[in-house]
């Protein structure tokens, strides 16, 4: 029986820039690249050297600690450069791309006789386990646990990001297969959160249970569905997967190749004409950023969505799991006295000298400048105004700063990953990190528990 899910508590940020539901073809990198940091918790040993001819779907290499879990190629050409970081660390593989992409051919599998164990291999190999990622400690799942459920969320509702709806569109193939494919890795449902039954491709998929979510942001957040259908209790496992990730495997299930295409939405303030892009994981930015033109040359390219995504260079690269770029103006300019009087062309949570209140439904042109300081936690009761989770953000946040591994336990840390933060993040008075707070304490808890 499906759950609806409506939320109070949360902001949404209307801003300037949203992609328009036009899609374009990207033009095809030279260079394509995979950032380690995306895989976090990965300790990689590499599988081929500098120089070697790959095939789109050939392993690149394993994880240490689990010699079965590989990491692919999204493209076919030559392995360029592997770069190095303190202790030889490997923090990038750039990617020399063919002009004619050649794949490598796997086996099919037969949905309709397969076991849990033959999906298992499948996905490990094929290097399409990389999608999959578990709660607790909001890492790569671990393929000998049995989580309790999966949830997808299909609605975004993240400022500026992807409409998930229509960048899915005509899709429903290989979201069927991947979801048949999923059902056999646990004895408990496949949980989907929608926003417009009508719209979505998840609306006719067979062996899902749909949840209709309205609301403000965070309510697209996995972890607040989660929180609301099928809370985390400690020695429980849940897996997420995104819906664009979904498409790659149910792709690879039906055809036994790794595509790794994506619907990437451009947008933001200081993009010409913000529009959705047809490229590849790990593709240079400035092949569609740039063909969408550009306003002056003072901005930030954000890989992912305002909130939670990573400063990068127009030269940089879509990152494995982003299927948002988003580009606003740089905020390094400073107001004199711009704490001291009324505002009314920026956010806030509070309606002290702001006024955004007074109009919920206008769109703002906001940059990155912080308007502060990092400076202590100030205790103002307006974190959890905006966060909807049974969880007391502030005390949560303290214990993981301090290191507390039993607070950090009581009072929930195993259901949240550092996105749920982005929001009291977002309207921090004390410009504290909290993302980061929450990572460094996820990887604490990890590292002691296990």
């Amino acid at each position: 029986m499906s759950k609806d899910i409506r939320i109070k508590k949360g902001l949404d940020i209307n801003l300037v820039g949203a992609a328009e539901q036009t899609t374009s073809k990207a033009v095809s990198s030279n260079v394509y690249a995979l950032n380690l940091e995306d895989f976090h918790g990965i300790t990689p040993k590499m599988l081929v050297k500098e120089g070697a001819e790959i095939k789109a779907g050939e392993p690149l290499f394993y994880n240490k600690n689990r010699e079965d879990m590989l990491f692919v190629s999204p493209v076919s050409g030559e392995l360029a450069e592997i770069v190095r970081g303190a202790r030889r660390r490997i923090l990038t593989l750039k990617i020399l791309a063919d002009k004619e992409q050649v794949y490598k051919e796997s086996e099919k599998l037969d949905l309709k006789t397969a076991n849990a164990k033959a999906v298992r291999e499948l996905l490990l190999g094929s290097g399409c386990w990389a999608f999959i990622k578990q709660r607790p400690y909001d890492i790569i799942a671990n393929p000998d646990r049995v989580p309790k459920a999966i949830f997808i969320s299909a609605y975004n509702s993240a400022p500026l990001a992807a409409d998930l709806d229509y960048a899915l569109k005509g899709k429903e193939k290989e979201l069927q297969a991947a979801i048949h494919a999923l059902k056999l890795l646990t004895p408990g449902k496949v949980h989907v959160s929608i926003g417009n039954a009508a719209t979505s491709p998840f609306a006719s998929l067979e062996d899902v249970t749909l949840h209709k979510v309205s609301g403000p942001h965070p309510v697209g957040l996995v972890g607040t569905q989660i929180n609301k259908i099928d809370p985390i209790n400690k020695g429980e496992t849940v897996w997420t997967v995104t819906p664009q990730d979904l498409v790659i495997i149910g792709e690879f299930l039906l055809t036994g190749k790794f595509n790794a295409e994506r619907v990437v939405a451009l947008a933001g303030s200081s993009v010409k004409t913000p529009k959705y892009y047809t490229t590849k994981i790990g593709a240079e930015l400035s092949t569609f950023l740039y063909a969408s033109g550009v306003n002056g040359d003072n901005f930030r390219v954000i890989n992912g969505d305002v909130l939670t995504g990573a400063k990068t260079s127009p030269d940089g690269h879509l990152g494995f799991y982003n299927n948002t770029v988003t580009a606003i103006p740089e905020g390094d300019d400073y107001e004199f006295f711009g704490w001291n009087k009324p505002v009314f062309n920026k956010i806030s949570s509070t309606r002290a000298l702001t006024f955004s209140w007074l109009n919920p439904n206008k769109k703002y042109d906001l940059d990155t400048n912080t308007n502060g300081e990092h400076r202590a936690f100030v205790v103002t009761g307006k974190y959890e105004k905006v966060f909807p989770l049974d969880i007391y953000p502030l005390q949560l946040l303290k214990a993981c700063m301090v290191k507390d591994l039993d607070e950090m336990e009581q009072l929930g840390l195993y259901e949240v990953a550092p996105e749920d933060f982005s929001l009291t993040e977002f309207i921090c008075i004390s410009k504290q990190p909290h993302q980061q707070i929450i990572r460094e304490g996820l990887d604490l808890l990890h590292q002691e528990i296990g």
